[in-house]
């Protein structure tokens, strides 16, 4: 991968980056009207952009996380949330979710999983979810198509 710089989409074409702000912005009000909290918001958006790779997006979102409580220990069994007794019900349902909508060009979401999730999670909810998880992905394309910097911190 080379180290040189790429177009900055979000300062080249403004206009779509403010469009994309606002639909995000959109995307919150339907998520708190559905009753999806910061929490669980941070945890799927943590989650899409570990999948997708999009460093950018991790460091944002770890930001906000931390910002709404979430600690160290919790983030950090993100990855391995299978495997960890950490998640409630509610937020398995969503990282599960998470997975097969970021991972959607395999075959649409699963009618198993789309079963489960609407098994624990409100028809709101998920939609909610599913908004919430458009929004990510896209952003997480833009950071990564334009290899947004993610210096060190001291």
């Amino acid at each position: 991968m080379s180290d040189e710089p790429r177009v900055h989409l979000s300062r080249a074409a403004m206009p779509a980056y403010k469009a994309l702000e606002s639909f995000s912005k959109t995307v919150k009000e339907i998520a708190d009207q559905a009753g999806i909290d910061a929490r669980l918001a941070e945890i799927v958006q943590l989650h899409a952009s570990q999948l997708n790779g999009c460093a950018y997006c991790v460091r944002v979102h770890l930001d906000r996380a931390t910002a709404v409580g979430l600690g160290t220990d919790l983030v950090m069994q993100i990855a391995t949330w299978r495997e960890s007794g950490v998640f409630t019900e509610r937020e398995r349902a969503a990282l599960e979710l998470t997975e097969a909508f970021t991972f959607i060009h395999d075959g649409g979401v699963p009618d198993d999983v789309y079963d489960r999730v609407g098994g624990v999670l409100s028809e709101q909810e998920y939609v909610a979810l599913c908004w919430i998880l458009v929004s990510i992905n896209s952003f997480n394309r833009i950071a990564i198509a334009g290899r947004y910097p993610v210096p060190p911190r001291d």
